[in-house]
C-alpha cells in the first residue's frame, strides 16, 4: 500500500469544477509540445491564491443512499502525517482528515455514529480487511492492485506539482517559459523528474538525491528554480530553514498519469453503498464551502 507523499518513485505515481463561494478551477491548459503533453497534464488557473480546486460540478447532484440503518461509521487514520493527521498538545487527534471525517459524518447525519481511530499506517489495510473499520482516511494512493481489493471514493483533494524560485533570481517572465534553457532542480527518480522532462523539454533538469540537497541548492542559487511537490514546498517556504528565500512560481500543475488520482477515501470491498454516500457528502461539502474552509484551516499559504 502506497501512501501519497511528495517524494515517490516513478513506479509509485501518486472534472469538472465550478466556482463555489470564492474558489474555482477555470481551465486546464496543455503544456509543452502537443505530442508530449496531449492528454497527460494540465496547468490549473485559479482566481485567488489559496483557492481549492474540487472535482464536483455545482450542477451535479449525486444520489445519496439511505444510511439510516448503518450502525456506525468508523474511520481509520494515523497520527504521523501532519497536517493531515496528528495528535495535538492535549493528545487528541487533529488535522485536515480528522475535521473532514467529522464534517462527512455531520453531512450524512451520523454524528452520533461517527468514530475515528488512529493506527500505525502499515496496519490500516489489514484492519480494514478485518472489519475493524469502515473507511481509511489517511492519504492512501490509489493503485490498480488496491482497486482489486478495495473501493475508493472520488478524490477530495489533488496534490499538484509547483515550481519554486529564489526571490533574487532574475527571470525574463512570470511563467515556466522563463525557465527554458535554465537549470531547474528536481529529485532524481521521482514522478516529478519524469513529469518535468515530459512537459518541459526545454528546461535543463539538474537532479538531486534528496529534498534537503535540492532545497539547499535552491537557497544557495545553484539552480534557478526547483520542481517538486507543492505540499512540501508550501510548508518549506514558511519555515525557518527557508529564511524567506524563495517563493512558489507558476502552476499549479496536475497530472493523473504522473501524480495519481489525488486523495480519496478507501473502503472495504463491500463498501460500495457507503462510498456512494460519501461521494454525495463530499459534493455537498464542496458546494457549501465547508471543504474549502477545512482546507484553508490547515493550508493557509495554499498549494495552488
Amino acid at each position: 500500500m502506497i501512501r501519497i507523499r511528495a517524494e515517490v518513485t516513478s513506479l509509485d505515481l501518486y472534472g469538472l469544477c465550478s466556482r463555489l463561494c470564492r474558489f474555482s478551477l477555470l481551465v486546464f491548459v496543455l503544456l509543452a509540445a502537443p505530442a508530449q503533453a496531449q492528454g497527460l497534464a494540465g496547468q490549473v488557473q485559479i482566481d485567488a491564491a489559496g483557492d481549492l480546486p474540487v472535482l464536483f460540478d455545482a450542477r451535479e447532484r449525486l444520489a445519496r443512499p439511505d444510511v439510516s440503518e448503518i450502525l456506525r461509521l468508523r474511520f481509520l487514520t494515523t497520527t504521523d502525517f501532519p497536517p493531515f493527521n496528528f495528535t495535538d498538545q492535549t493528545g487528541r487527534l487533529a488535522g485536515f482528515h480528522i475535521d473532514l471525517a467529522r464534517a462527512l459524518c455531520a453531512e450524512l447525519g451520523m454524528e452520533a455514529k461517527c468514530q475515528i481511530q488512529a493506527l500505525p499506517y502499515a496496519q490500516l489495510q489489514d484492519a480494514l480487511e478485518a472489519g475493524q473499520g469502515d473507511a481509511v482516511l489517511a492519504g492512501v494512493a490509489v493503485t490498480a492492485a488496491l482497486r482489486q481489493r478495495f473501493v475508493f471514493s472520488r478524490p477530495y483533494m489533488l496534490l499538484p506539482a509547483r515550481f519554486i524560485r529564489h526571490r533574487e533570481t532574475q527571470l525574463p517572465g512570470g511563467d515556466a517559459a522563463a525557465l527554458f534553457d535554465r537549470p531547474v532542480g528536481v529529485i532524481a527518480g521521482t514522478a516529478h523528474e519524469t513529469m518535468l522532462k515530459a512537459f518541459f523539454p526545454d528546461i535543463k533538469p539538474v537532479t538531486f538525491e534528496t529534498r534537503e540537497t535540492l532545497l539547499a541548492a535552491l537557497k544557495d542559487r545553484k539552480v534557478d528554480a526547483a520542481f517538486a511537490d507543492a505540499l512540501q514546498l508550501s510548508f518549506w517556504t514558511q519555515s525557518p530553514a527557508a529564511a524567506n528565500c524563495c517563493r512558489l512560481f507558476d502552476g499549479p500543475y496536475l497530472s493523473e498519469r504522473f501524480l495519481g488520482e489525488g486523495m480519496t477515501i478507501m473502503l472495504g470491498p463491500q463498501g460500495g453503498t457507503l462510498a456512494t454516500a460519501l461521494d454525495s457528502a463530499l459534493a455537498a461539502l464542496s458546494r457549501n464551502g465547508r471543504l474549502e474552509e477545512i482546507y484553508l484551516r490547515y493550508f493557509p499559504s495554499g498549494l495552488y
